[in-house]
């Protein structure tokens, strides 16, 4: 079958990469064509891949019968017309979160979708195709932990663009560690609280850094969340479940640790730490993402034929992931637990 051309939506920082990596890391797919508002990024990187072309219209990429599929990159306030597109003409896409802006529309782009009976588009939660998340989410799934009880989280930047807000450290930070709770323990979560300790005295103006972000789920599994963004130190993202035989934990940047007693299996080795922290997302996550776009264009490639154009998170999972956080950015502003409230599952 031939590759699988593909149109790059905003070739801002995720963008961009995007591009390389198709162009260089990933098999059976090439860029086609790339859009961004600012014209001359968008013609510099296209003339610099054979066969490519800049597109002042990213509608036009979506319409356009040489490209059949999307990577959507632009800005959160541009997807919800973006993916109506993309649906309209029955394409693909891999959409970077957020799906939408608003829970509103994010349940629209959910409703929309099931009505075409086809899965067309996949969000961009990179941690879910991570080798430790993917090691973790198999310990639990082999009941190696025996029930998981509670989660403890740290999502540490060194700083965030001069746009960032408070709320935006609950939409563009907490958003990956709500993914990953639901990802990790296969359930909703159902309420939400967000704790404001002293702030960073090097945070900007009216940002409140660092805070803590309190989950519960359904079944009623507790997840705390350091999000500390303005750090000045390095990128941080751990993760431990502490389940009724044990724990494990990744994010020391030396592959997952993990403590138990003894058992049948054998007595657990023990764990070794060091090295360096590493210094942004694209170095922590590098290869999730390359596993991402790889898994994406097989899935594809290969639903050509079946309906389903997914391998990963859905349309779904980006709806819900806004509801928890709308509900976040509500806490953040009362500092009550608020309850997530989600449609019914599509």
């Amino acid at each position: 079958m031939s590759e699988l051309r593909v149109a790059v939506l905003g070739v801002g920082v995720m963008g961009a990469d995007h591009v390389t990596r198709i162009t260089s890391r990933i098999s059976g797919a090439r860029v086609k064509m790339v859009n961004d508002y600012v014209t001359d990024k968008a013609e510099q990187i296209a003339s610099g891949i054979d066969g490519c072309r800049a597109v002042a219209d990213p509608l036009d990429a979506i319409a356009d019968e040489d490209v059949d599929a999307i990577v959507l990159a632009t800005p959160g306030t541009t997807h919800e017309k973006l993916l109506l597109a993309c649906l309209e003409h029955r394409k693909p896409v891999m959409c970077e979160k957020p799906l939408t802006t608003e829970v509103s529309t994010s349940l629209e782009i959910v409703r929309r979708e099931a009505e075409l009976g086809s899965r067309f588009i996949q969000v961009g939660f990179m941690r879910r195709f991570d080798e430790e998340y993917m090691a973790l989410k198999a310990l639990l799934d082999a009941g190696e932990l025996g029930r998981p009880l509670v989660m403890h989280c740290v999502h540490r930047n060194p700083g965030v663009p001069s746009y960032f807000d408070s709320s935006l450290i609950v939409k563009d930070s907490l958003v990956h560690e709500v993914d990953v709770t639901r990802f990790l323990f296969g359930e909703e979560i159902a309420s939400v609280q967000i704790i404001t300790p002293a702030s960073n005295p090097g945070a900007p103006d009216g940002v409140i850094d660092p805070q803590i972000a309190i989950l519960r789920t359904v079944s009623g599994r507790h997840v705390d969340v350091e999000l500390f963004v303005t750090t000045g130190v390095a990128y941080e993202v751990r993760t431990e479940v502490v389940g009724e035989h044990g724990s494990a934990i990744i994010g020391l940047d030396v592959g997952l640790i993990r403590k138990s007693a003894a058992s049948t299996r054998g007595q657990a080795g023990p764990g070794t730490w060091g090295g360096q922290i590493t210094p942004g997302f694209r170095e922590r996550f590098g290869r999730a993402y390359d596993t991402e776009i790889q898994r994406w264009v097989n899935a594809v490639t290969s639903g050509r034929g079946t309906g389903d154009h997914t391998d990963g998170p859905t349309a779904w999972d980006g709806y819900a992931a806004a509801a928890v956080c709308a509900a976040g950015v509500e806490s953040l502003q009362t500092g009550l637990p608020v309850d997530v409230r989600l449609a019914d599952h599509l």
